[in-house]
């Protein structure tokens, strides 16, 4: 059987890796820690899609008929605290 690539679902929103210095200008920008941030856990089945690990921030991307498109940011975390 073959596994069909999630992201591809249209009601699953874009997921996106940030990287160390987008990280650090998205905790500047809102002066905010990686505490402060939503968190997803490692086992969402995008999170495991992706590749993404333990501490990385996800950027994730909706379409919304009311806002155009919607912005949120994530820490992938072992556990919701």
């Amino acid at each position: 059987m073959k596994k069909e690539d999630i992201q591809k679902h249209e009601l699953v929103p874009s997921h996106i890796i940030l990287k160390k210095e987008e990280v650090e200008k998205l905790l500047k920008t809102y002066h905010i820690t990686k505490a402060q941030l939503p968190r997803i856990l490692i086992d969402d089945p995008v999170v495991v899609a992706i590749g993404a690990k333990e501490g990385d921030v996800l950027k994730i991307i909706r379409k919304s008929p009311t806002a155009g498109i919607s912005v949120s940011y994530r820490v992938v975390s072992k556990a919701v605290l």
